[in-house]
């Protein structure tokens, strides 16, 4: 009896010691920092409207062209629309800085250092075409976007060290520790596809059939390069989910693609689209008018935007060698004369753009902070000393036209980095060479922003040139970073986070595809991005990105050009917009058709 009495007592102390499985609590959200807004068992988001009306058409406009359905490639430019015929596992809310709420994944459980996630997939999900959503579908996707698709989605996808099934409904992914607080957020953003429907499809290809899709809509006619129609799926599986209720009200969305934005804006007029997003303050401000000067009979609207306002810069490719001197950048910046610009080409509506994270309190203003000093010390060896000493203010003008002070600045520097002025033409002092630029662009409004930036560069003795190019010429060259100078522009949430790896790494700027257009190589930007995607906390994060934004600032990668704190859109009575906007504005997804009511 001793002896049994022995093994018992051995078996519970192995027992006792053996590790425990991984439990966690089952979540319906997610956040970023803190809590979800939304609790389990919500309604509706707050900034839709639960009993809009089901029905009618909408019909949209789009600049440039189309030659693929496969939004998941770098290859060939898909249309707009085309997300609402796929799922993600999760959704995020639009008035949170970012949120995730249960979607084909009902339920989440997470580890309390975010080290890994379980996915419970919801037994009602499917496909359109009727077949159930499985965990199996969900490794599928994984493994073929971390493989083949967009290089940021690789980048991100591959922080994942292991993935399991558990079940049929059930799926866990574990993290890598750097960057590992967002992944389980970034996995939730995944769109799933099907695997049984790939099995004879070359995903890498791009195409114009359509693939099978989970989401509200399904692609009913394609008119490659000039127009796509949707049509609202009413087997939707989610049309009962609390993210769900009052969106996707259209049963017919429509959108016509135009090669020249005046023409769009005349087709909107004339009513043959149904609303209409506008950048362009000078036709914002002049433009939306009835005929013969009449009163327009359309609605112009003015949504209050709640998020970092996107970085719209002229962009210097540092891969080309008369980029590669800071003093030749900031050079010429002082010749940029934005105040005659935004007064003379823009209404003088807008405000200068002075930070990657405009509007928004992750904006890097005045002095450097004692937490961003912290963070940028250990790399003060590669960055400017301003960074540490000198609040970042872009150089101004008089707007009259004559910027001789700042064009005086701008040959100092010039010459400071090397070039020297010989017979009117700016030359390298050792190789000679002249000073060239070739602005690459494909939106005519760009040309007006470009033109009087011309004259100034000419008068330091820099000839420069515009190439207009089509959309799908102009990708190509963007993807494999062939230009002098863009103008581009960067978006920006209220939660940053690995996607700054795609825009800014060491890693981004050799690979083609990324966003790092400028080519910006800083171990201490690196640092920054690690540390932006593991913050625990909302002080950290913003002490992060504030210290980011600086270096990005000082190192004069762009020539920063304007914002707006509001979002233009102009639309026909009938077109209904919910009065509460998300932090984004509003989005053709709440809308809903008043004839229908």
């Amino acid at each position: 009896m001793r002896f049994f009495g022995l093994i018992a007592f051995l078996s519970l102390l192995i027992l006792a010691s053996a590790p425990v499985a991984a439990t966690a609590e089952k979540l319906h959200g997610i956040a970023m920092h803190g809590t979800p807004k939304y609790p389990a068992g919500f309604t509706h988001f707050d900034y839709a409207n639960p009993d809009a009306p089901v029905g009618g058409t909408v019909r949209l406009g789009h600049i440039g062209s189309f030659d693929s359905l496969n939004p998941f490639l770098i290859k060939g430019v898909y249309p707009d629309g085309l997300r609402s015929v796929y799922q993600a596992l999760m959704t995020r809310s639009k008035d949170e800085p970012f949120t995730l709420y249960g979607n084909i994944a009902e339920t989440i459980e997470v580890a309390e250092d975010r080290s890994w996630i379980i996915f419970n997939v919801n037994p009602k999900a499917t496909f359109s075409n009727g077949t159930p959503i499985t965990a199996d579908d969900v490794l599928f996707s994984y493994e073929t976007l971390r493989d083949k698709g967009r290089p940021n989605v690789r980048t991100y996808y591959r922080k994942a060290t292991n993935v399991e099934v558990l079940s049929k409904l059930t799926i866990k992914f574990s993290f890598e520790e750097e960057g590992r607080w967002e992944m389980p957020l970034i996995m939730g953003l995944m769109s799933i596809l099907s695997r049984d429907a790939f099995k004879d499809v070359d995903f890498e290809k791009t195409t114009l059939t359509p693939f099978v899709g989970s989401g509200p809509y399904l692609i009913d006619q394609v008119e490659p390069g000039r127009r796509i129609s949707y049509k609202r799926n009413p087997d939707f599986w989610g049309w009962d989910l609390p993210q769900n209720k009052g969106r996707h009200n259209f049963e017919t969305v429509i959108y016509d693609y135009f090669r020249d934005d005046d023409v769009s804006l005349e087709a909107f007029k004339a009513h043959n689209l149904d609303a209409r997003f506008e950048s362009n303050a000078g036709k914002w401000l002049d433009s939306y008018v009835g005929r013969a000067g009449n009163a327009p009979v359309f609605i112009k609207s003015e949504q209050k935007l709640q998020i970092p306002a996107p970085m719209l810069a002229l962009v210097f490719n540092t891969r080309k060698p008369q980029f590669k001197d800071v003093r030749v950048r900031e050079a010429l910046t002082f010749a940029f004369d934005f105040e005659w610009i935004n007064a003379n080409i823009l209404q003088g509506i807008y405000k200068r753009t002075s930070s990657f994270f405009e509007n928004s309190p992750l904006a890097a203003k005045g002095p450097i902070s004692d937490g961003e000093r912290a963070l940028l010390t250990p790399f003060a060896e590669e960055l400017p000393p301003r960074v540490f000493s000198d609040s970042f203010v872009l150089p101004k003008t008089d707007g009259s036209g004559r910027n001789r002070k700042n064009l005086r600045n701008a040959r100092q520097l010039l010459e400071q980095a090397g070039w020297e002025i010989n017979g009117g033409v700016l030359q390298n002092s050792e190789t000679k060479e002249p000073f060239t630029i070739e602005f690459l662009v494909n939106n005519n409004d760009y040309v007006k922003l470009i033109s009087p930036f011309q004259k100034n560069l000419e008068t330091l003795g820099i000839k420069t040139t515009i190439r207009q190019m089509d959309t799908a010429s102009y990708q190509n060259r963007l993807t494999e970073y062939d230009f002098d100078m863009i103008i581009n522009r960067w978006g920006q949430s209220l939660s940053p986070g690995n996607e700054q790896a795609f825009y800014w790494s060491r890693n981004a700027a050799d690979t083609p595809g990324t966003r790092n257009y400028p080519a910006i190589r800083l171990a201490a930007v690196d640092n920054m991005i690690e540390r932006i995607a593991s913050a625990k906390s909302r002080e950290e994060l913003v002490n992060a990105t504030r210290a980011l934004d600086r270096m990005l600032l000082w190192g004069h990668y762009v020539i920063p050009l304007y914002f707006t704190d509001q979002q233009w859109v102009a639309h026909w009575p009938e077109i209904k917009l919910p009065p509460s906007p998300t932090f984004w504005g509003t989005s053709a997804d709440l809308w809903w058709h008043s004839a229908i009511d």
